[in-house]
Order: C-alpha cells, then structure tokens, then sequence
C-alpha cells in the first residue's frame, strides 16, 4: 500500500473538511485536485473572466504545490474543465504563461457544469524536482 500525506495550505483556498485535500503527496508525487477561482478569505468565486479565473487558480496551484515542496515547473499532468469551449482561447492565452519551459502534458474538456457554476477548473500532478 502506498504511503500518502495530505497538503493543505493557507495560501490557497480551503479544500472542504472531511471530503478532500488540497493535494496528496504519494511515491514521490503531488497530486493536486482541482480549483476553482475561489477567494481564499470569503470562499466566494471571484470576480472576472476566464482570463482571471485562470491566473487565480494557477497561482492558488502553484501555492499548494509550493506548500508540498515543488512547483509549477515540475508539473507533469494538467486537467483543464471549462464550462464553455468557447473560452479555450482565452482560457490558453494565461495558461501558457506557467509553467516553465517544458509545459507538462494537458487535457482540457468542456463540461455541462463547474462548483459554484464557474467557468475553469484545473488539477496537476507534478514530481519532485
């Protein structure tokens, strides 16, 4: 059996108690669960776009992965939900800032609906470095 350790940090928002973890780190993996563009003060979906939603979650990402002890950069899997296909685009022009050089593999799909009815949600695993 795999040996697992919960991360959840303040940095980013709260996962809700008793059903999930920000992430697990399990043989020398992080894996993240997704995010949405929450406030982590208010737990309220903040204001904007696409384009903001994606910077928010990305950073709130790369906040847990930081509390796990990586980062962005040794990303090696993302999940993409997007409520509507038609903010692929916008959704790839934030997207694309991140993570370092070598982008990780990446699945993006549209789904009839996000939590709190949001536009993007995103999940990783990434390695050590």
């Amino acid at each position: 059996m795999a040996n697992k350790t919960a991360v959840n940090t303040a940095n980013a928002p709260k996962a809700l108690p008793g059903i999930y973890n920000q992430a697990i780190v399990a043989n020398g993996m992080v894996f993240c669960s997704g995010v949405v563009a929450l406030d982590k003060d208010t737990m309220k979906i903040k204001e904007g776009d696409v384009k903001a939603h994606t910077h928010d979650i990305i950073q709130n990402l790369s906040a847990i992965l930081e509390s796990a002890g990586t980062s962005l950069e040794h990303a090696v899997k993302v999940n993409v939900f997007l409520s509507n296909m038609d903010d692929f685009a916008a959704m790839n022009e934030v997207y694309m800032q991140y993570w370092g050089d070598v982008k990780p593999c990446r699945t993006c799909v549209a789904v009839k609906t996000l939590p709190y009815n949001t536009d993007v949600e995103i999940e990783c695993s990434a390695v050590f470095p």
